[in-house]
């Protein structure tokens, strides 16, 4: 376990203020935190923000790009609707085969999930895509603001860490460098304490 330095009080940016004693490693060091701290807020932000600007971008184009558009069951849906309730809940839907047909008139068939007993022919709301293909409900734009900014907060931390993590292996070796230094200058002047001349 490397020997860390004695540290005193706290006082704040004592590198950069004149000091008889201040040595070469002192002003390296401050100069490495500071470029680290810079660079990790600097790159958290920017990756943060690039990255959700491109989340909601992507989100913004399936909303445009992405259609609803009414199929019909082809077979029935296995199981029975309950008479009391109109509507199932995702929980109580059921996957059976659906058909429907895209603006530039090719038909298309998919699995989607149903309300159980469903017959043929009963209508359904699907999303397409524009060659046709079932996609799954766009997100609406509050939904695509949160997890854009979820994203931007998750890549912006990541990228944040690199700087970090970098200018704390820098200044620990900076440390390391500086406590050997400490045990060469201990081990020539050491003996002589106590002699008298």
């Amino acid at each position: 376990m490397p020997l860390k330095a004695f540290r005193g009080p706290k006082v704040w940016l004592w590198r950069w203020r004149r000091n008889p004693l201040k040595r070469r490693a002192d002003v390296v060091e401050a100069w490495v935190v500071l470029g680290a701290c810079l660079l990790t807020v600097l790159a958290g932000v920017l990756a943060g923000l690039v990255a959700a600007g491109s989340v909601e971008d992507g989100l913004a184009r399936e909303r445009a790009a992405w259609r609803p558009a009414v199929a019909r069951v082809v077979t029935k849906a296995p199981g029975s609707s309950p008479p009391h309730r109109s509507h199932a809940s995702a929980g109580e839907r059921v996957w059976t085969k659906v058909r429907w047909t895209v603006p530039d008139g090719s038909a298309h068939t998919g699995q989607v999930r149903v309300e159980p007993g469903s017959g043929p022919g009963t209508p359904v709301t699907v999303w397409t895509d524009p060659q046709g293909r079932l996609v799954s409900r766009p997100t609406t734009a509050s939904e695509a603001a949160f997890r854009a900014t979820l994203i931007g907060i998750l890549v912006g931390v990541s990228a944040a860490a690199v700087p970090f993590v970098g200018g704390l292996a820098v200044r620990s070796r900076l440390e390391r460098r500086r406590m050997d230094a400490w045990d060469i200058e201990w081990s020539r002047l050491g003996p002589q304490w106590g002699r008298t001349v």
